[in-house]
């Protein structure tokens, strides 16, 4: 049946009858694919009934539907004609794992950063509402999860403001904390919330007996997404939304009339659905960490997880905890990233040193700051991709007061597979511009430990620690020291390249070294470890060589070859400086080697790039005067 689902409008054709057998073939086809490759299978288990709900409502992509965020979109993918080539999700050349525009007209917005999903329908509604197109209506899906992010009740906040925009929010509440309200009175109930002629004589009532107090004490049972101590429709509508559920996610007849019926209102409307993480494939469900919420490749029968090697995440994780028994001040938060970042082993070793803020970034490095001016000093662990949306709390409420806060990157640099919003490249340039801010990139596992702990003991000013995705590098030891940076390799003879690696990169100078070596370019290796501020003795160093080239794995504009560069300017060294980063680019996914691969940044391109660089200069020099 599924192969026979080409877009939205062979969803509406079938009969009710058939659509249970459409949510199998849509769950195993899930649970292959993921089997294979890995991928976010957990929630799209959940939301099986709740988008055939969505797609048989609402007339994608007149209606535009927009995923918060969008890893919970693969149904959407199928029903929108993708189930063709989908076993190759997230592979190079294969669909992504999150809303593309590229793959669909039916994929509005590239959504993979939570909370902001509202935003956009918020704008969307307010576009179609100016140019006269009411028909139209915008339909947001939003976790629970992404709920606890900031900018989704600012959102929440503008939407509520205009009364007549249609604008239906279904939340998707997998937490598991409200049993799914069912019956006929339930139903009236709803009915009634969302009639235009109880909305208006509500006006009316208004207008005639003022204002009446609302309690607002019930926000204070609000802890993740939907769920406080009295009922959800309190909290909603004392926003100014309409509310109705909660609904059984997985009725889909059920979620079909609560849909419906939020059309129909032509307002802000507020659908709660309750769903079930992992539904349908047991191992899923069971799966008591986060109901395989973004597991790698396993195996499809018994739902093991295939073999992984050490990642630098696990490196972390374990010095973290090491350094958490010899340091009683030593804390750390996350951004509902508990077990991706490594801080599970911490929460279970000190459970009254951590802090899950939810998917709000911003609030991590302020509460941060706070925990700094109370004594603490607290460890930040973030993806890398995720800092931006917190430069300025980093900046204004972190660095101006020059706390000690430590903030990790995980996922630095090229990640691949999760796509262009998800690579890590962007850290290296923006944090430049703080003030007192130091930056450690470690090269290895080894070099972890070591900055993490020298990270930590900074107490006048922030630091960042950031590492890559995948299996951690092997050690690679230092033959001697150039002031704090560790020498890699010296160059024989007369020296002509000075290899500066930023972290990971350092191996691939290493291997550029050596193919340099066989076209007779004598090259040094120096791995800076510190990358912000940079080490004076860069500066003899460069004057020592006839070209500097920095390899690192961020982008090219504004990262630490334009340091080095202006570093050398500075102290009028007049050394030639090449860097190698990644383009500014929005990247397509693929493996980290692919990519690293296509953009050159490995030993061999670095070489040959190098190599004509060398080439170049020589022969300009060599070319005889003209008189």
């Amino acid at each position: 049946m599924l192969g026979s689902i080409e877009g939205p409008h062979d969803v509406k054709r079938l009969a009710v009858d058939e659509l249970p057998r459409l949510a199998g073939e849509i769950r195993d086809l899930l649970v292959d694919a993921c089997a294979r490759f890995g991928g976010h299978l957990g929630p799209n288990l959940g939301v099986v009934e709740l988008t055939i709900a969505v797609h048989r409502v609402f007339d994608s992509p007149r209606d535009p539907v927009i995923w918060d965020t969008g890893h919970q979109a693969y149904v959407h993918k199928l029903l929108t004609g993708r189930a063709a080539g989908f076993e190759a999700l997230k592979q190079e050349g294969g669909l992504s794992g999150y809303p593309s525009q590229t793959e669909s007209e039916h994929d509005f917005v590239e959504n993979s950063h939570a909370s902001t999903a509202l935003s956009y329908a918020d704008g969307l509604a307010k576009a179609f509402k100016l140019r006269g197109e009411r028909e139209r209506t915008v339909v947001a899906v939003i976790g629970d999860g992404a709920l606890t992010g900031g900018m989704a009740w600012e959102a929440l906040n503008n939407i509520a403001a205009i009364k007549d925009l249609p604008v239906v929010i279904v939340v998707n509440d997998n937490g598991r904390s409200y049993s799914p309200t069912i019956g006929g009175l339930a139903s009236q109930l709803s009915s009634l919330r969302v009639n235009r002629r109880y909305e208006d004589m509500l006006e009316y009532v208004k207008d005639k007996l003022g204002n009446v107090p609302v309690l607002y004490d019930a926000l204070h049972g609000f802890k993740k997404g939907v769920k406080d101590v009295l009922a959800p429709q309190v909290m909603f509508e004392d926003l100014g939304l309409k509310y109705v559920g909660p609904i059984d996610g997985h009725d889909e007849q059920a979620m079909e009339a609560a849909l419906r019926k939020a059309r129909a209102f032509r307002g802000p409307v507020i659908v709660h659905a309750l769903t079930q993480k992992g539904r349908g494939y047991t191992p899923a469900e069971n799966h008591d960490e986060d109901q395989f919420h973004s597991p790698g490749a396993f195996d499809r029968a018994t739902g093991a997880e295939k073999p992984k090697p050490r990642i630098w995440t696990n490196v972390f994780s374990e010095e973290l905890v090491r350094l958490g028994k010899e340091r009683e001040d030593l804390v750390a938060i996350t951004a509902a990233m508990l077990h991706p970042t490594g801080l599970n082993a911490f929460a279970d070793a000190f459970p009254d040193r951590i802090y899950d803020v939810g998917i709000a970034e911003q609030h991590a490095l302020t509460s941060a700051a706070g925990l700094a001016l109370g004594g603490l000093h607290p460890v930040v662990a973030v993806y890398a991709t995720f800092l931006n949306r917190a430069f300025d709390q980093l900046l204004m409420d972190v660095a101006l007061h020059r706390l000690p806060v430590t903030v990790v990157l995980d996922r630095a640099g090229v990640t691949g597979d999760d796509g262009a919003s998800h690579n890590g490249m962007w850290d290296l340039s923006i944090l430049q511009v703080v003030p007192g801010l130091r930056i450690a990139v470690p090269r290895d596992g080894d070099r972890v430990t070591e900055l993490l702990r020298e990270a930590v003991e900074v107490s006048d000013g922030p630091t960042v620690l950031r590492f890559p995705k995948g299996p951690v590098a092997e050690p690679l030891e230092s033959v001697g020291r150039l002031g704090e940076m560790d020498l890699l390799r010296a160059a024989e003879g007369e020296p002509d390249v000075l290899l500066v690696g930023v972290g990971p990169m350092a191996h691939v100078c290493m291997e550029a070294a050596v193919l340099l070596d066989a076209q007779g370019i004598s090259a040094t290796v120096v791995d800076p470890r510190w990358v912000k501020p940079l080490d004076e003795a860069l500066t003899l160093a460069a004057g020592a060589h006839k070209l500097v080239a920095v390899v690192e794995d961020n982008g090219r504009v504004g990262g630490v070859g334009d340091a080095v560069a202006r570093l050398l300017r500075d102290a009028d060294v007049d050394v030639p400086v090449r860097t190698f980063g990644i383009p500014q680019e929005f990247l397509d996914h693929a493996k980290r080697a692919a990519i690293l691969g296509r953009i050159g940044l490995t030993g061999q391109d670095l070489a040959r790039q190098i190599t004509e660089a060398v080439a170049k200069r020589t022969s300009r020099v060599e070319q005889p005067v003209r008189r």
